[in-house]
Order: C-alpha cells, then structure tokens, then sequence
C-alpha cells in the first residue's frame, strides 16, 4: 500500500531469500496484500513477533532490481513513503499485475483434415468430410483458411463476413484448430505513419561537434552528464537520434524523457521512424491496457528504446546506456503530489547506478543546470545555430500602456499583432498565438461593492468560462457563463446581480485564451482557427489530432496555453504572438523571471522553422523587464548572468537549497499550529535556517487551510535528517504536512 512503510517479514523454512523486486503475499493486519521485497533485513528485534511470508508469487524480480535502488533513493531523497514511490514505477494495476491482462485474440488454422476437406470441397461441389454438410460461411472461412498457412485472427475473420459460430462448428469438426495469441496494444501507431523513415541529413557543423563530444561519453560505460545548450532549431532531436543509435548498436538501453504527453507521439514517431518496432512509449495519457502492455514490452526485453513523460525514468529497462531528458528547463518534469520528485534529477540518479551518459538538453536551461555546467560538474555541449542556417524570429515587443491609450482599455490583440495575422492569412501561413492563462475572464466583479466570485474551497478567484467549455450544462440557461475555479473544479453559473449587494452590475475583467479565440474569430470569420488549453483537450487523443492538422496545414491560427510552446515543429508558421507576455512575472516566486524568459524564448522560436522567415509579436505592460527584453533577442547568457546576480543576492537556489512545507487544516488557527509545532521541533544549530511559519500564498485550497515555512541551506542532507528527526517526534502531523525538496513552486 502507497502509504505503509518499510516492514519486516521471515522467510519460511525450507525457502530462499527471494530476490530483491520480486512480489510477495504478506499479512499486514487482518488484511492479507502483496508486497515488493526491497532486500535482506537487519538482524531482527527479538522483542518484536517477525511474521512469515505467506506466498512467494516470484522467482524473478518483477520490478527490477536497479528500479527498486532507484524507489529507494527517491523516498530518501524526497522524504516520501517507500510504497508511494515503488507505485509510482509500476504499471497499472500494480502489483496484482499479470501477463492475462494482455490482450488476447483467436486465430483460426486448417488442420490436416481440414485441408482434405477443402480438396473434397472443390472436387466434389460442395461436400465436406466425413458426409458433412457445411454452410456456405463455413465454406468461404475453409477457403479463406487455406490461403493463410499461418491462421486468420478472428477479427480479419469477422471483417470477411465469417461469424464466430461459424469457427466453432469448424473446430467441432475437427477441421480447424483455434489458439490464442498475445497482441499488444500500440497506442501511436497512427502517429508512426506520419512521419515517413528518411535518411538522415549530413550533420550540420554544430551536431557533428556535439556528436563529437558526445559519442566518447556514451563509449566510455561510465557515468556523466551533458548539457546541450541549443538554440531552438539548432537540430538537437538529430544528435540524440545519433547518440541512441550508437548506444543500441553496443547493446545498451535508452531512455528519454519529454516534459509533455503532447510531444510523446512527435518524439516517438521519429525515434520508431529509425529505430522500427524497438521503441516503447509510457506515459500517463495512455489507457490502462496500453501502459500495461508497453511496461511488459520493456520488462521482457522486447524494446531497446523508451519514450515517455517523467514517470518513465522509472521504466524497467534493462542496462541503459543512455538517458536523455528534453526540455529539461520544463516544470512538467516536478511531479507536485507525493512522491514530489524532479524526473530530471531522479534521470541523472539512475544513469550514476547504471553507469550510463545522462544528457539533458534546452534552449533555456535552468539556472541551475547552466551553473552546474559552467562549474564543471556537467559538460556544456552549445548550438548557437539553427540548421541550415536559417535565422532566428524577428522580434517586436508592443508597449499595451501605449496601445490601450490610443484604442481604449479593453484591447486583447494589438494592432501589429493584428495586422500580423492579416498578413498571413494572405499568404497561406500560419499563426501561433500564445496566452498562458486559460478561461473567458479571468474574475467577475461587482463594480459597486468591488466584490468578486470566490471558491468557496480554495482562496482563490472564480475563472469564467462559456457554457460550450464547461462540464456544467446548467451555465447555458443562466445567460450563457459558468465561473469555475482551476485548482478544485468548483463550477457554478455566472449570477446576473452581485450575491452580497444585489446589484446588477457584474462586470468580467481580465482575459484568458477563450476571449482570445472568440476576438480572432470576430476579426477573420473564415480563418480555420483552433484552440490548446486544458479545457479543449479532455478527451483522449484531441491534442494529437489538433497538432496533426497544423502539421497538415488544416488550420491557418493556433491558440493555446504554454502546451503549444515546446518542441512543435511547423515549418509553415511564420507568426507567433504572445499576449500577456508579462502575465507571469507578478507571482511570489523567485523564478517567475526565469520562467518568463523560458516561455517567450521557447514560443519565438516555433516561428521561422521551415524555409520562410519568422516573426514575433510580444505584448507586454512591461516591455522593458529584463527577461522580456532579453528573450526578444534569445540572449540566454545575458539572462542568466542578470539572473545569477540576483539569486546570489539574495540567497536563493542555487546558492542555497530549499525544502517547503505546508501544513494543512481545517481551520486557520489549526494549520498554523501545526506549522509551528513542526518548525520547533526542526529548529536548532544545524546549518540552515527556517522561514516561517506564514500563511500560503494560497492559504485556503481544495477546503483545507494552509500555513507554510522553508528550510533554506547549503545542506539537503542536514535538512531531510532534521525534518525526519522532527516528524518521529510528531507522529500526528505527518498525516496534515507536505513535505517538497526542492521546491518548483512557493504556492
């Protein structure tokens, strides 16, 4: 179970020590579950009752044993509970998993006889064996059956017109035999057809010289890691394709990760456009079945390559060689529930026990990955050029304080930015229009008690949405709006006069990208425009179909949050807009600076992939911010340098770690208390400091209210030791705090 801890069991007489990851039938209580054998035990206390196993259900181990090292790391690492963490690497169903769950499918087969009877079918009109008289399905099926040596699936059966009655009466007759074959589930297969295997292009000078670098590492068998800082377009996909090729050929594993299920397909269609059917896909977008069958794939040995979101770093795949993490800058990688673990970081924890080359690759690096590089813990492997030499965006940043002045306060889309999209449309290109905030308006306010439509469950504004965007039906008899909070999906229908003064005056204010479809929409009634954000893409397989009709140039504009700002590659758009571009630098979080940097860079530089030039159109009422002024013109160096300045001053990663914990309640006063029973007892002379305790930013979420603190230091060990030491002490917290190291997010 997730939340149990590491428990001790004998082993019967007469039985070896089962293997490390093999599973076990155990009794925990009344209760009877399976468990997953971490290793040999410390001598035992004799004070305590050590209970038998009741059934070994392994030889082998089921989750391997260089899987079940790194779960352990992990719940070290992360502070989180062992069984938690070993859920996380399995597959779906967990540990009651079996090799039944396949699919299974018949296929039928002519016996002996059944090849005479078709013999005496043809020489004498129609009379079967031994007198029998078959149907005429019957007949098309033993016709059917001889043509195919090897058997017909019962579903080709099926499309031919053959029932499966008509299979049974055959096998009764001896004349067919039916057996079951395992078939396993591919869920991308469609997206494999779109990319057509091509030869590779001769390496442009910048992959030859990473390659160049890169190959001995991943020669050597020991364990490194690279950074590939380069600049969007510069052909990063192509060296890691190289370096996996050089890698298999030796008979090792790889393994790489991408931030986005959006992106699994892209990266999978041309990994499997190379590598063919060695190419395995997991991630949480999949059915059950689909993440069963590809886990046992892996698991067999079937795969050499696997491609998937964080949760692949813990794939059952056996001696990689090589582990690539795409897009590492991404905050996809930080799972925000327990285990609140970093793919990345955990990726570069499983290449040091397999002894393999870790490459971590971006446009925009983290800061902290680039100073690792720059201090020589990494090798910094730079592409400063695009291929085939094609240049980068041009980018214009529009001051919205002057705009709104001149057209009037309620603008979303800027005259350039307009005039922009007019222009391609015109010339048959394309538009990518970013806004990293989702929704009609972002509030509804009262405009004469200034009241607003708060959740009733978290501290936070109400996001309006269009009845069509809603789950809630009833939004569309109430005028057409539902308000709906984003972090617990809290929905009710927009009211037409204020709840707490009656007046009707309820005004919506802010704008998301719902607002800015229906705007573009006014603007070219017959564009053919689409729109990416969470509420567009619920159901399975809508995102991949919306980027597959951009890719076919089914549609001219392209709306979304920042899903639509990482790795896409469309040579025919030409324009991206960003609206807002400074819609996250007002959050209580040191890296929102980072972070907008990262947004802007990455989304300029979708524009002017093919072989027409691009353009980028920033919006901002902070148009002379650094980070935006800086990603206009892709200068990471100048950004990072301005970046680290401000970090060291201030003592912020990574000059220092963080650990943040949150503290919950069902009151104010009770989430408080708790935070500051915590932080006494974590406190003393143990080389960092204690933040806190102090509200939440969001101090009221999903019903709970929520206090925080941080620990700040040089040492994460010193930290974990102290908070492990202090929750031992206060068992009964433990069920109301959350404990993340290495924090992405201050909320």
């Amino acid at each position: 179970m997730p939340q149990l801890g590491v428990l001790t069991y004998g082993v019967p007489a007469g039985h070896d020590m089962p293997r490390a990851g093999a599973r076990v039938v155990v009794p925990v209580g009344p209760r009877t579950l399976t468990g997953v054998v971490l290793g040999e035990a410390a001598a035992a206390d004799t004070a305590f009752k050590i209970k038998p196993i009741k059934q070994l259900l392994d030889d082998d181990a089921f989750v391997p044993a260089d899987v079940v090292k790194l779960t352990e790391w992990v719940s070290e690492y992360y502070l989180a509970g062992p069984g938690a963490t070993l859920a996380a690497a399995l597959p779906p169903h967990g540990l009651t998993s079996r090799i039944d769950r396949f699919k299974m499918v018949r296929v039928a087969a002519l016996t002996a006889a059944g090849i005479d009877a078709v013999d005496r079918l043809a020489a004498h009109s129609g009379e079967a064996a031994e007198g029998a008289r078959l149907g005429k399905r019957q007949v098309e099926a033993l016709h059917l059956l001889k043509g195919s040596p090897d058997g017909l699936t019962a579903p080709v059966l099926t499309e031919r017109g053959i029932p499966s009655t008509a299979l049974s009466r055959l096998k009764a007759l001896g004349l067919v035999s039916i057996r079951e074959e395992r078939i396993d589930r591919d869920p991308f297969e469609h997206a494999v057809a779109a990319v057509k295997p091509q030869a590779p292009r001769e390496p442009t000078p910048d992959q030859t010289a990473a390659l160049d670098t890169l190959l001995p590492l991943a020669a050597a068998r020991a364990f490194h890691v690279a950074l590939i800082h380069g600049v969007t377009g510069s052909g990063k996909t192509e060296v890691y394709l190289r370096l996996a090729d050089a890698v298999r050929k030796s008979g090792r594993g790889v393994l790489m990760l991408v931030p986005e299920i959006a992106l699994t397909p892209q990266v999978a269609a041309l990994f499997r456009a190379r590598f063919g059917s060695a190419v395995a896909i997991q991630h949480s977008g999949l059915s059950d079945g689909e993440r069963h069958d590809q886990w046992h794939r892996i698991r067999r040995g079937d795969v050499d390559v696997v491609i998937g979101t964080r949760s692949a770093v813990f794939a059952p795949l056996a001696n990689p060689g090589l582990i690539i993490v795409d897009e590492e800058h991404d905050t996809s990688y930080k799972q925000d529930e327990t285990p609140r673990y970093h793919g990345r970081d955990v990726a570069i924890m499983r290449g040091k026990f397999a002894n393999a080359l870790v490459v971590i690759g971006s446009a925009t690096p983290t800061i902290e990955s680039y100073t690792n590089a720059l201090e020589g813990r990494y090798t910094l492997v730079s592409m400063d050029k695009r291929v085939l030499e094609r240049p980068m965006a041009r980018v214009r940043v529009v001051n919205m304080r002057e705009e709104i002045a001149e057209t009037g306060e309620d603008v979303v889309l800027s005259r350039a930015l307009a005039d922009g999209m007019h222009d391609r449309l015109d010339r048959g290109e394309q538009s990518l229009i970013l806004l990293n905030r989702r929704g009609f308006a972002t509030a509804v306010i009262c405009r004469q008690c200034t009241a607003t439509l708060e959740c009733p469950n978290c501290s936070i504004s109400l996001t309006v949405h269009s009845y069509r965007d809603s789950a809630s039906r009833s939004a569309e008899r109430e005028g057409g709006w539902v308000a709906r909070c984003h972090y617990c999906n809290f929905s009710k229908p927009v009211p037409k006069v204020c709840e707490k003064c009656a007046a009707p005056y309820m005004e919506r204010v802010g704008f998301g990208t719902e607002r800015v479809e229906a705007e573009i929409r006014k603007l070219f009634p017959s564009a053919r425009i689409a729109r990416v954000d969470r509420d567009t893409v619920r159901r399975k397989g809508s995102l991949v179909e919306t980027l597959e009709k951009v890719a076919r140039r089914e549609i001219d504009i392209l709306i979304g949050t920042q899903m639509i700002a990482k790795g896409h590659d469309f040579p025919d758009v030409t324009l991206v807009g960003v609206i807002s571009a400074d819609v996250g630098l007002g959050l209580a979080d040191f890296r929102a600076s980072e972070r907008t940097f990262q947004l802007l860079t990455q989304v300029a530089g979708r524009a002017g992939r093919g072989e027409r030039p691009g353009e980028a159109i920033v919006q901002s009422l902070l148009p002379k911010h650094y980070a935006i002024t800086l990603a206009t013109t892709q200068n990471y160096r100048d950004f990072y340098d301005t970046e680290i300045k401000y970090r060291r001053t201030m003592r912020y990663p990574p000059q220092v770690a963080m650990v943040n914990i949150v503290a919950r309640g069902k009151t104010f006063g009770d989430a408080m208390d708790a935070a500051r029973e915590l932080a006494v007892a974590t406190s003393g002379p143990k080389g960092f400091v204690i933040l806190g305790p102090a509200p939440a930013p969001l101090t009221k979420l999903r019903g709970e209210h929520r206090v925080q603190f941080f620990l700040k230091g040089t040492s994460r060990k010193a930290m974990r030791e102290a908070l492990q030491l202090a929750l031992s002490r206060t068992p009964k917290l433990a069920r109301h705090v959350s404990i993340d190291v290495d924090p992405l997010s201050m909320l």
